[in-house]
């Protein structure tokens, strides 16, 4: 990964950091003290659960961040949330708190914000294609609303009974949008569907972060870089092609100084 300025040469490569959704089960006040120990300098936090964020949360965090020289991204509010509900009263309450995790992100001072697709439900199979038309109708507002305020959004592939989950649909998504929508390119989820390294050929230019962590290809496990059966060194590989210099956040549940580790041995 490497670009000329002038006479000289600089070599780009990506930032490592580290998600916090490892200790989203303890407390906010513990998670707090371990992201100085985290040892790197970019830091995804999760706005969700115990880990919410709120006013006086973000002053906290973004005052440990100066003091520590920390990066932010934020993941935003994922448990029960469907951004292609056909119930507009519950739609309205999810966008009402996406839109508040926006605000907090841009008061943070962190510039992306991950969010997920909408899902399929219950009563998708008597009105065929409507979700997908309210995905993305939601997906533009909220990309707008983002920008708005200074943040970068930006969508992920996920699984199961989502939109967005696969190359196809994210090529279909990518024809109909018309939106600059950057790609988070989640490992785990990639994995399960066997296209990590098709995501990475097909959206060299749409990925603009990563999401990195292992699995065996049968469910979302979050397992450490190497203990599913992601060939790391393959993937490594093709992003240096692609020159991928922004951040991979490493979102395993165990081993996680171990991962950060192991790709920077395969990223150096």
């Amino acid at each position: 990964m490497n670009e000329r300025v002038g006479w000289r040469r600089i070599v780009t490569k990506p930032e490592l950091g580290i998600s916090m959704l490892h200790c989203l089960g303890e407390p906010f006040e513990k998670m707090m003290e371990q992201i100085p120990k985290t040892r790197t300098a970019c830091v995804e936090l999760t706005d969700d659960g115990l880990h919410a964020l709120n006013r006086r949360r973000v002053s906290v965090l973004k005052s440990m961040g100066e003091s520590y020289g920390l990066k932010y991204t934020v993941h935003a509010p994922f448990a029960g949330i469907n951004i292609a509900l056909s119930s507009k009263p519950l739609l309205n309450v999810t966008l009402r708190m996406l839109k508040k995790s926006i605000v907090n992100t841009a008061a943070l001072g962190a510039k992306t914000w991950i969010f997920h697709p909408g899902l399929e439900t219950a009563t998708s199979m008597f009105y065929p294609g409507v979700d997908w038309k309210r995905n993305l109708e939601n997906v533009r507002l909220l990309f707008g609303f983002a920008n708005d305020y200074g943040v970068e959004a930006a969508v992920e592939n996920v699984m199961d009974r989502f939109l967005l989950k696969n190359v196809d649909d994210f090529k279909r998504f990518y024809d109909e949008i018309n939106d600059d929508i950057g790609l988070v390119l989640d490992t785990g989820h990639a994995n399960l569907s066997g296209e990590v390294e098709s995501f990475i050929a097909s959206f060299p230019d749409k990925i603009v972060h990563i999401h990195a962590h292992d699995n065996l290809g049968r469910w979302d496990q979050h397992l450490g870089i190497g203990y599913g059966n992601i060939d790391w060194k393959r993937f490594a590989n093709l992003l240096k092609k692609t020159s991928y210099n922004r951040i991979i956040i490493v979102e395993s549940f165990e081993h996680v100084w171990e991962s950060i580790e192991k790709l920077k041995q395969l990223l150096a």
